[in-house]
């Protein structure tokens, strides 16, 4: 396994990191593995050497977060691991239970508390605001989160999916009262999306924030070497909300081109693409069948020459902004 720092940093991070919204309970959607179906791809992560799991609250409405505790603990060093969650998405019965989402300081500080007990740890390595909130002032936001750094509830801060005039304004009003700042950004970004290189990712890297993409293999629609209709294109409206524009076809082709050429998978090549992005930290990976991790960790050893790069870069035509809140 590679490790890095994740931004200006000291801390070590695997140079993936897993993503457990595949685990939890399947009948928030259909294609997430329960408790026992998990065990073996946190066996595996470790296995291999990888230190680095994120979650969030909302990912099977908690269960994720126990899911991901609970093998943690049976698995791993706690001391080595780098453990992240989010918080912004209802958390109750209904969209529009009170307090039970956004960034305001209530919602805050009681939802890490919730997710420190279904983790089992007493304190999250790096809690990242999943969106940003339309309603609640960026100050209370912020002062609130400083507020679980100083307490010891939490180590680091991370941001999502946000324009980047946005996180300069946040990391500017945090410097401003001298509160603890975002280290890192979980953006939306790959070969089939690429608008985050206009302004957020030379943003992360004028002001030292470590890059971990989601979704890196476009919900699997770079990961395969033909079309498939799989469960989980047949029930996510959101990826075909996501990826629908003119070109995407081509991006796809040319990957799968590439990586024929290479005699390696698709996935890999694409995740090859990434890792090589300038300020790109730990892309996380999603898997829910043993090859997936086992791709993934391969994607690491696999060096791309310049050609491949321009080979894979030159269908993409500009999209809308998508994956923000």
């Amino acid at each position: 396994m590679r490790f890095t720092t994740l931004g200006r940093t000291g801390l070590t991070v695997s140079r993936l990191a897993l993503g457990c919204m595949s685990y939890g309970d399947p009948s928030w959607r259909p294609w997430v593995l329960d408790q026992t179906a998990a065990q073996p791809f946190f066996r595996r992560a470790i296995e291999a050497g990888i230190n680095f799991f994120d979650t969030a609250d909302m990912y099977s409405l908690g269960r994720s977060e126990e899911v991901t505790g609970h093998w943690l603990r049976e698995f791993g060093r706690r001391d080595e691991l780098v453990i992240a969650t989010k918080v912004f998405f209802p958390m109750g019965s209904t969209p529009s239970a009170p307090n039970m989402g956004g960034l305001s300081r209530k919602h805050i500080v009681q939802g890490c508390e919730a997710s420190l007990r279904r983790l089992g740890i007493d304190t999250i390595d790096l809690y990242q605001i999943h969106r940003l909130d339309a309603v609640t002032p960026f100050d209370e936001t912020l002062a609130a989160l400083d507020h679980l750094v100083r307490s010891g509830k939490v180590r680091y801060l991370g941001a999502s999916s946000m324009y980047a005039w946005q996180l300069m304004k946040l990391l500017t009003i945090s410097e401003r009262h001298g509160w603890a700042r975002f280290v890192c950004m979980q953006d939306h970004y790959n070969l089939l999306y690429r608008e985050e290189e206009r302004e957020m990712l030379p943003l992360c890297r004028a002001e030292g924030l470590g890059v971990i993409p989601w979704s890196p293999l476009a919900r699997g629609r770079l990961a395969r070497a033909t079309d498939l209709d799989t469960s989980r294109e047949q029930s996510d409206d959101y990826t075909r909300k996501l990826y629908d524009q003119p070109g995407d076809a081509a991006v796809v082709a040319a990957n799968r081109a590439v990586a024929a050429a290479r005699g390696v998978s698709p996935a890999q090549t694409a995740l090859a693409w990434l890792l090589g992005r300038p300020g790109v930290t730990a892309p996380i990976i999603g898997a829910t069948k043993p090859e997936h991790l086992d791709t993934a960790l391969a994607a690491l050893e696999l060096e791309l020459s310049e050609s491949e790069v321009a080979s894979l870069e030159a269908p993409y035509l500009p999209h809308p902004v998508r994956g923000h809140a």
